[in-house]
């Protein structure tokens, strides 16, 4: 018969230690997690405050003063924006830019869907690498290098433009001083850098598209036209709004074609907000001027983006 065996009694303190270890150790541990991530975000939070979000407090602020950076600013309540309104140059910048998004934005759109269509056709895969790398090229470039070359090749004088008109008997072209001509220079060229953004964008969306919808619409007798119609575009919309809304957006904006081209010439024909902006601040020395004007460009550009979100609900549908 064995010898019963005593059983100490367990100590509290010795079996509650590691446990409370453990837990010391997994708070430290959430603690320094805690402090790691503010760590890393902190270089980017601290330039998008001081590149980006004081700019636009002070640039508001600044819209009711008048400043010239010499003397001191004066505040001028809601002069500054009295003045932009009575401003002839300003109602025809604004006016211009206007006509510029519309125009400008359904070309771009347009050229960029009927290509990116084409693309999703049948051939070659290194075919189609290379188009999309053809088509985006031109964004990689600087708008004021692009511009530079493209007022060469449409002068009037030895632009390569009228010389391959003159070989099929067309007179030479005023194209950059005449308004409808320097008009459609800057659409074009604008249109010709900036398409292959949306191009981009409308590939994606292509590619997105289950090819069973197209195989069973074709089976319905719904081909071409009618498929693009009932089908491509209803499932492409999302992508539709997207690429609108950057490119109006981004239209709204422009100013180096337009600057590098004509310098807003002849006459206002291609001035826009944005050079009006900066010929207020930097040539004028008007601060106060160029920030109200901005800030009506900015409240321009929320209210279309707003209303394209809001038309939006009808027409944008989601898989």
């Amino acid at each position: 018969m064995s010898a019963p065996t005593l059983k100490t009694p367990s100590n509290p303190t010795t079996t509650a230690a590691p446990a409370a270890r453990k837990r010391s150790t997994r708070q430290n541990k959430s603690m320094a997690e805690r402090l790691i991530a503010p760590l890393f975000l902190a270089p980017t939070v601290i330039g998008m405050a001081i590149f980006t979000i004081v700019p636009i407090l002070a640039s508001v602020l600044l819209a009711f003063f008048r400043w010239d950076i010499i003397s001191a600013p004066e505040f001028v309540g809601f002069s500054n924006f009295a003045d932009i309104v009575s401003d002839p140059t300003v109602r025809v910048s604004f006016l211009n830019t206007i006509v510029f998004v519309i125009v400008a934005v359904t070309l771009q759109l347009g050229i960029a869907m009927v290509l990116a269509v084409a693309i999703q056709g049948r051939m070659p895969n290194w075919l189609r690498v290379f188009f999309r790398s053809a088509f985006f090229f031109p964004l990689i470039l600087s708008a004021a290098s692009v511009s530079i070359f493209m007022g060469y090749l449409f002068n009037e004088q030895f632009g390569v433009v009228n010389w391959m008109l003159s070989v099929v008997g067309v007179p030479a072209v005023p194209w950059l001083t005449t308004s409808g001509g320097a008009a459609a220079v800057v659409v074009l060229v604008y249109v010709w850098q900036n398409f292959g953004f949306s191009f981009l964008l409308f590939v994606g969306g292509l590619a997105s598209i289950p090819k069973e919808l197209h195989e069973a619409s074709a089976l319905d007798g719904a081909t071409g036209w009618r498929q693009f119609v009932n089908v491509t575009l209803p499932l492409l919309s999302p992508t539709v709004l997207v690429a609108s809304v950057m490119a109006i957006i981004s239209a709204l904006q422009v100013f180096d074609q337009p600057y590098v081209l004509t310098r807003g010439g002849p006459g206002d024909s291609t001035r826009t907000a944005v050079m009006v902006i900066f010929e207020s601040a930097f040539q004028q020395l008007e601060f106060g001027r160029a920030s109200a004007i901005g800030l009506v460009l900015m409240m321009l550009i929320m209210a279309i983006t707003a209303l394209q979100f809001r038309l939006s609900r009808r027409f944008v549908f989601y898989q």
